[in-house]
């Protein structure tokens, strides 16, 4: 998979205050290389900073990790949070979630693909806290979920990690035109989970 080019990104953050383009240089690189391949000297580079001014506000590579991973879900978090208080209706609330997730996911928001492609049990220094976050975020499904009126067979946690996973691997895959385009694809994935827990559930399909 191409590495996405980070150099407009980078440039708009450049008059940032020096923790914030921390923050967001280390979200960029933890977001496309990964955490171990990812260095504080070059972090350091791409933020115009000294090492040294990284470890002034972040004590560790591990703490940096975890303090993109919160501002990654409290960004994520307050997308889904917006876009499920504008509908009514448990299907279609969890429809504007999924769609709210893809598009963050979709529209080159590093905090966001960074939460997705570092994992916990990548980091035993922060797996704690990372959990924590990753938790608190996805509680946010597991309501919606657990809100819809599902046929006695289906398996709710495993329809929530299915859902999520789908929605995950759209940044592997999917090239969207806009946020409208992601976001449609979000509501596409719930759709076809409503249809096939309708189906199991005996009722009609119908969207």
């Amino acid at each position: 998979m191409a590495v996405p080019n980070r150099a407009p990104r980078i440039a708009s953050i450049a008059h940032e205050p020096t923790r914030e383009r921390i923050l967001a240089c280390a979200a960029e690189h933890f977001a496309t290389e990964g955490y171990a391949a990812a260095s504080i000297r070059d972090i350091a580079r791409t933020a115009s900073v000294t090492v040294g001014a990284i470890y002034a506000h972040f004590p560790s590579k591990g703490r940096l990790l975890a303090a993109v991973y919160q501002e990654g879900a409290e960004r994520i978090g307050r997308a889904v949070d917006a876009a499920v208080s504008g509908t009514s209706g448990p299907w279609e609330q969890l429809g504007a979630a999924a769609a709210a997730h893809v598009a963050m996911l979709l529209d080159n928001s590093a905090f966001a693909r960074g939460i997705v492609r570092v994992l916990p049990d990548d980091v035993p220094e922060v797996a704690h806290d990372l959990r924590r976050l990753r938790n608190a975020y996805e509680a946010r499904f597991r309501r919606l979920i657990d809100a819809l009126d599902l046929g006695p067979g289906v398996d709710r946690t495993l329809l929530r990690l299915m859902l999520l996973g789908a929605l995950n691997a759209t940044q592997i895959w999917c090239k969207p035109k806009g946020r409208a385009d992601a976001g449609a694809i979000g509501r596409r994935f719930v759709a076809s989970l409503r249809l096939g827990t309708a189906a199991r559930g005996g009722r009609n399909g119908e969207i």
